[in-house]
């Protein structure tokens, strides 16, 4: 059997280990899973934006038709 190594350095504290014996890959350990974990569920990851973006957005084009409440008229077409 072919041992398989790759020497990756950890995303959160740099530290190297290899990727293929990492249980919590790409991570090198539970604890830097976790952090990043946190990272996303306290939103702490966006993506920059220039401008003002509610600026940006205009939802008066946006036609929304009142007639149809909810899938009913999709599945009543179906089984016709």
């Amino acid at each position: 059997m072919i041992k398989r190594k790759l020497e990756v350095k950890c995303p959160h504290c740099k530290k190297k280990f290899n990727y293929y014996e990492g249980e919590f890959r790409p991570f090198c350990s539970e604890r830097c899973k976790m952090i990043d974990m946190g990272h996303w569920l306290n939103e702490g990851y966006t993506v920059p934006v220039k401008g003002n973006l509610d600026a940006e957005l205009d939802f008066d084009e946006f036609e929304i038709d009142e007639s149809d409440q909810g899938f009913g008229n999709f599945y009543d077409d179906k089984e016709q």
